[in-house]
């Protein structure tokens, strides 16, 4: 876990088979970044997603990894830790040219789909 998100998560499962990774995590609902993002309303920074699949690609990888470039970044519903603390991240990672990761995610409440995105990493 990065030192940026400390304690913001943790992850309770992550299941490597192939290329497809699938981390199961529960948001820390009182964690101080909810406290201004929003309060009584808290809702999931979209950096924060993002941090958490590259956190989770390194664990992955076992690479310290640097963020190149994201597309396709599609947040398609609100994550408010209050009432959808755990989350599922489905990753395919695939190593590219060069020592870097393509990533295709799709991050999900229960059926809700929050976030698909695909981004590229390159090792530090």
């Amino acid at each position: 876990m990065s030192d940026v998100l400390n304690d913001f998560y943790k992850i309770n499962t992550l299941e490597v088979v192939d290329t497809i990774a699938t981390a199961i995590i529960t948001v820390n609902k009182d964690h101080t970044i909810f406290k201004g993002h929003f309060p009584g309303n808290p809702v999931m920074p979209g950096v924060c997603m993002m941090q958490i699949i590259k956190d989770i690609t390194e664990k992955v990888v076992d690479k310290k990894l640097f963020m190149q470039s994201a597309g396709n970044v599609k947040f398609m519903a609100i994550i408010n830790p209050n009432n959808t603390p755990e989350l599922e991240l489905e990753m395919a990672i695939t190593e590219v040219e060069g020592g870097g990761y393509k990533v295709k995610n799709i991050s999900k409440f229960g059926d809700t789909i929050a976030l698909k995105l695909t981004t590229n990493f390159i090792a530090k």
